[in-house]
């Protein structure tokens, strides 16, 4: 096979032309016939599926030794943490230190089993923890009195938190196991009962997603209070974080929203994943309002339109809010005819123009995400993470070695490139500044001779502005990993349940995710703040709350990143 140091060895210039054409035919081809090979194995699964049988089993491979060129042939991995990751010192903490003793018992010695020298010198301390599950079954003796002038009877009433058949306690235990936890309902179902509870897994299952009101609430102010957390643009420059996942809703696919900054994280499922979706995200289920302004008339996509659509469109309300309801019907009554495709564009391009118009919920000015066609355009700056982009470059595995050298020394420019910027974000200067900026330019120059990696490097240059918001927004990371860590919480916990299987539990699934999520970045216990809602005692300051103090004291001097 064909080499870089060969390559390079051909002097005639014509015959080095022709030799490069012919290598770049033959990467091509056997790229092709790799795809081509996991087409047909797809199709042979599909069909041994529908005749009833199984196809190929799914095995990963052993993990890969030898090179990282090994590695990248061997293995799906596409991670870039390896090149990315910095040496730490590594300190440990003492956990002693963090443990509530509850009791102290002394262990004393027998004197008659020690010499008779022996003197007291004190105790050594040597704290085990464990945990106690038991039964606590109350038998509640309610007082009871009868009225006759009245004709009514007075029953003393249960302590709070106590409705129903079992307790808080119990209650904030299945609520955490299930949701913090991931223990399926069976599986709780077999601990309880293991544990001398004699519940049913009706119950359990209706417990999970009905009669939850305040906790949706509670939902729905993270939310708010998430979205109004990002700290003033003069100081820091407002950011948020997003990313989406699927998850299957009674057998049907549907898509998981994450929501992130780095006091929160929400969750909120919903059919599709288009632009429109997404804005409803950002306004916190607030229903969305349609504005028909200048801005959305002059837009490249409206202009687009024949001229009479733009002249039927003129005569429209401009820059009035207006509900779904209501454009639909000047749709049908002005322009029936407008096809499905045209009419989502404008519905699209009113939506955005009515969520930066609106002032129910605070407008993300800048949003940080991965490179899919729903988000340009929703906020006034958008941010790619470096390394999505970089994945790219990762899944890059070309079959002849001067290609191979080519695409190594370009990763390891690339990522080269990653810690100045890193570095930027400490310190930043307007020189600085300008050399990275000059720097991208150089270092994506698609002229490497092999054209797969060419056409990346191109994709990667066209979305400069994106890649390079760190430049403009030192506060926010090169990277979406907070929102992809987000979406882990909600892959295992689909990995464990499958997928809800109504319109309630749907909204438990987002709700307690939220709750849980949001309380582990703001280090606060999940079981003790559930505990202390279900038990009525409502004695610990709500979550949004706690973002709201935390966000001030932030702007007050200390950074986001």
């Amino acid at each position: 096979m064909l080499d870089a140091a060969q390559l390079n060895g051909i002097q005639d210039p014509d015959i080095k032309r022709v030799v490069q054409q012919l290598a770049s035919l033959l990467e091509q081809a056997l790229t092709e016939v790799d795809t081509l090979r996991a087409e047909n194995q797809r199709l042979k699964d599909e069909i041994n599926r529908l005749k009833g049988e199984q196809g190929k089993p799914n095995v990963k491979p052993n993990k890969p030794a030898g090179t990282a060129q090994d590695q990248a042939e061997t293995s799906a991995d596409h991670s870039s943490e390896a090149k990315r990751k910095q040496p730490k010192p590594r300190t440990k903490g003492s956990k002693n230190d963090q443990i509530v003793i509850t009791r102290t018992e002394p262990l004393p010695l027998d004197p008659a089993t020690l010499p008779e020298d022996a003197v007291f010198k004190g105790y050594e301390r040597v704290i085990v923890q464990n945990l106690i599950l038991q039964p606590d079954n109350v038998c509640f003796e309610r007082a009871t009195y009868y009225s006759p002038s009245t004709g009514l009877t007075y029953l003393a009433p249960l302590p709070p938190g106590y409705d129903g058949q079992f307790g808080p306690d119990l209650k904030a235990l299945i609520l955490s196991l299930h949701h913090l936890g991931n223990v399926s309902q069976p599986a709780l179902h077999t601990l309880l009962t293991h544990a001398g509870v004699h519940i049913s897994t009706g119950w359990i299952g209706d417990f999970l997603i009905s009669g939850q009101a305040g906790f949706h609430q509670e939902k729905h102010d993270i939310g708010l209070a998430g979205l109004a957390s990002s700290p003033p643009k003069v100081i820091w420059g407002p950011r948020q974080q997003t990313d989406e996942t699927a998850t299957r809703v009674k057998g049907v696919n549907q898509h998981c929203h994450v929501l992130v900054n780095p006091l929160y994280t929400t969750y909120t499922t919903l059919p599709k994943k288009d632009k429109r979706t997404v804005l409803s995200v950002l306004q916190n289920g607030v229903p969305l309002s349609f504005r028909l302004t200048p801005e959305v008339l002059a837009s490249e996509a409206v202009c687009k339109f024949p001229q009479k659509v733009q002249k039927v469109l003129r005569t429209w309300p401009q820059d009035t809010p207006q509900d779904e309801a209501q454009v639909l019907t000047l749709l049908a009554t002005t322009l029936p005819t407008l096809g499905a495709q045209a009419q989502k564009t404008l519905l699209d391009q009113m939506a955005v123009a009515g969520y930066q118009a609106q002032t129910q919920v605070p407008v993300v000015s800048l949003l940080l995400c991965e490179d899919a066609p729903q988000f340009p355009g929703l906020t006034p700056d958008l941010g790619l993470c470096w390394v999505h982009d970089g994945r790219h470059y990762q899944k890059l595995v070309p079959h002849l070695p001067c290609y191979r050298t080519i695409l190594d020394a370009f990763q390891e420019k690339y990522w080269d490139y990653y810690d100045p910027r890193l570095a930027y974000r400490e310190h930043p200067t307007p020189e600085q500044r300008q050399v990275l900026w000059d720097a991208f330019d150089t270092l994506f120059e698609p002229n490497t001779e092999y054209a797969a990696l060419d056409f990346r490097i191109q994709q990667t240059r066209d979305n400069k502005d994106k890649l390079l918001a760190v430049l403009f927004h030192p506060e926010i990371p090169l990277h979406n990993n907070a929102s992809e860590l987000a979406v882990r919480r909600r892959v295992r916990k689909r990995d464990v349940s499958f997928g809800p299987r109504s319109a309630a539990g749907v909204a438990a699934w987002d709700t307690f995710q939220t709750i849980a999520a949001t309380a582990q970045k703001l280090g606060v216990s999940f079981l003790a703040y559930v505990s202390d809602r279900v038990s009525g005692r409502n004695e610990m300051p709500s979550l949004a709350s706690v973002i709201t103090e935390r966000a001030r004291e932030m702007n007050l001097g200390a950074s986001w990143a």
